[in-house]
């Protein structure tokens, strides 16, 4: 028997530029849809009253691929001349990033390197904040993050707190802590709770809090926070999310077949 599953990662029609028809194409899916997964916890609670079969699901990561981070010390070419203290982000610099929190927060510690890597996407270059001290390095081949990572003294989520970020539960998260990082995030939903609560990530609403959280973040014990973030990285394996997603499936599977044969 068939079962068709709709998985939601993100809130599209939230995003900037987003097409009319998302909203209408996603009722199309409720309705042919056996199961919803969601990508985190804020999306579940916007789409659950929308299916009856809704199932949360956090980000979950190859942990083995960005754990390489930890131990490599060959430099990339455009970061090792890069002085320290270094405080980077990986991802799209997009709507979601907090552009004037970037620049403020530059502003204030220029003694501090910061490093962007990722494709600028539906914002001007002209708007990006510039200084001697922040980098934008370009996009990178997944292979190549763990060695960018290694090189940094703190991990940032700087996502702007709008209409764009309300839903996402970011994948970077999971990716820097498993990376060995220390992070600091602006307050996104599910990042607080998943992360902020469990003493996990720094979490920060203005520039200056955003600033205080990366002198935190550089005296923390290292060992300590490593060892508190692999236990809790551990319950979110890809694997066991996998397992949990088959398991549903096998499940509306089988009620498939006791229709068909009643």
């Amino acid at each position: 028997p068939e079962v068709t599953v709709y998985d939601c990662m993100d809130e599209l029609s939230a995003f900037k530029f987003a097409s009319p028809e998302l909203f209408e194409n996603e009722q199309k899916l409720f309705k042919k849809a056996d199961l919803v997964f969601t990508g985190g916890q804020s999306l579940y609670e916007a789409k659950k009253d929308q299916h009856e079969r809704v199932f949360a699901f956090p980000s979950s990561i190859d942990a083995e691929h960005f754990r390489q981070a930890r131990a490599i010390t060959k430099e990339p070419e455009d970061q090792k001349n890069i002085a320290h203290p270094r405080f980077g982000y990986c991802g799209v610099i997009d709507e979601r990033i907090d552009i004037s929190l970037l620049g403020k927060a530059a502003d204030l510690r220029p003694d501090w390197q910061f490093i962007m890597i990722g494709p600028v996407v539906k914002i001007s270059d002209q708007d990006l904040p510039r200084g001697a001290n922040i980098h934008y390095l370009g996009g990178k081949d997944y292979q190549n993050l763990p060695a960018y990572m290694a090189g940094w003294d703190v991990a940032l989520m700087p996502f702007a707190i709008n209409d764009s970020t309300k839903f996402i539960s970011p994948t970077k998260t999971p990716e820097y802590l498993a990376a060995g990082k220390s992070v600091v995030s602006t307050p996104v939903r599910d990042v607080v709770r998943s992360y902020g609560e469990n003493g996990l990530v720094h979490i920060a609403s203005t520039a200056e809090e955003f600033v205080a959280g990366c002198e935190k973040a550089l005296q923390e014990n290292a060992p300590q926070r490593i060892a508190k973030a692999d236990k809790f990285l551990a319950k979110n394996s890809w694997d066991k999310t996998w397992s949990e997603m088959q398991k549903l499936t096998l499940e509306q599977a089988a009620k498939g077949i006791k229709l068909a044969s009643a």
